[in-house]
């Protein structure tokens, strides 16, 4: 048996932990043999752990505490501390280990909502579980989400050859804001779901760049987002955002003007990697 969890972006922009999307990148947990200790045959690094300090196995244990011990193995091609749901991945995984090995039975619900009580938030968890396109929220400890059709167009993904870790990305944010601009942030979040539900891409990449709740405080963090806005208005896009805590910027675009798009992030950065994607439509999946 095979556990497959997509890649996430959280947030697009003024969907601040609240909106997110799957995306075509995956953690592929395969179900081995019995085992007298938790063995995870990866290639990930050596700080990964290979035994039951993996998140992976924490996450399943304190759901399921009397799950037997078996042998695993973990693939994936989400790069770590960039923003595309690493973490989050890992811990979906680890639900999902824990529901078919304790026959737990879970629905969707539950395991949105046990895993945005791990996370804090359910801007990636969601999408990890559900696919697609997810608007949630985490308010006094009830977790209530969406899902919906994400208008199809290829997805850039410029990875920059460095981490940022989302501790650091959010010690920058303001703790309070005032009540004006925290009517302007909702709007502008308001309109952006509302035209991606409308299918007009258009006017939701626009509104993704106007987000004034954590990518201003950010800015600093990732200088190279100004430059690929530029490269998204000269070439087509219909908008870019910060994905998640960063570094890793996102272009949305229609699949005619890929090419010139990836073209000119090459040109920009040639050591960061430059992966077209496209909006994974399932989440968490078993083979």
């Amino acid at each position: 048996m095979k556990i497959r969890v997509p890649a996430t972006s959280a947030n697009l922009g003024p969907g601040f932990d609240s909106c997110g999307i799957a995306l075509s990148q995956y953690l592929t947990i395969e179900i081995g043999e019995e085992t007298k200790n938790w063995q995870i045959v990866h290639h990930l690094g050596s700080n990964i752990p290979s035994d039951e300090k993996n998140l992976l196995i924490q996450t399943a244990l304190d759901l399921a505490p009397n799950l037997k011990p078996h042998r695993l193995t973990m693939t994936s091609d989400i790069p770590i501390a960039r923003g595309l749901g690493s973490s989050s991945s890992v811990v979906v995984a680890g639900i999902e280990l824990a529901n078919r090995l304790g026959k737990l039975g879970m629905t969707t619900a539950q395991k949105v909502t046990y895993a945005t009580k791990i996370e804090g938030h359910p801007d990636n968890v969601a999408p990890a579980i559900c696919g697609d396109f997810v608007v949630a929220s985490f308010n006094n400890n009830e977790v209530n989400f969406v899902k919906h059709h994400f208008p199809d167009c290829d997805v850039i993904a410029f990875i920059p050859n460095h981490e940022l870790l989302t501790a650091e990305s959010r010690a920058v944010l303001p703790k309070e804001m005032s009540y004006r601009d925290a009517v302007t942030a909702s709007s502008i979040g308001n309109v952006m779901i509302a035209a991606v539900l409308n299918g007009n891409l258009p006017l939701a990449g626009k509104m993704m760049e106007k987000d004034i709740l954590h990518e201003s405080h950010r800015q600093h963090l990732v200088p190279h987002l100004k430059k690929i806005r530029e490269f998204c208005k000269a070439y087509g896009g219909y908008g870019s955002f910060l994905s998640g805590a960063g570094p890793t910027v996102l272009v949305l675009t229609p699949p005619e003007n890929t090419e010139k798009l990836v073209t000119a992030l090459k040109a920009y950065d040639h050591e960061a990697s430059i992966d077209v994607l496209s909006v994974e439509k399932e989440g968490v999946q078993i083979f």
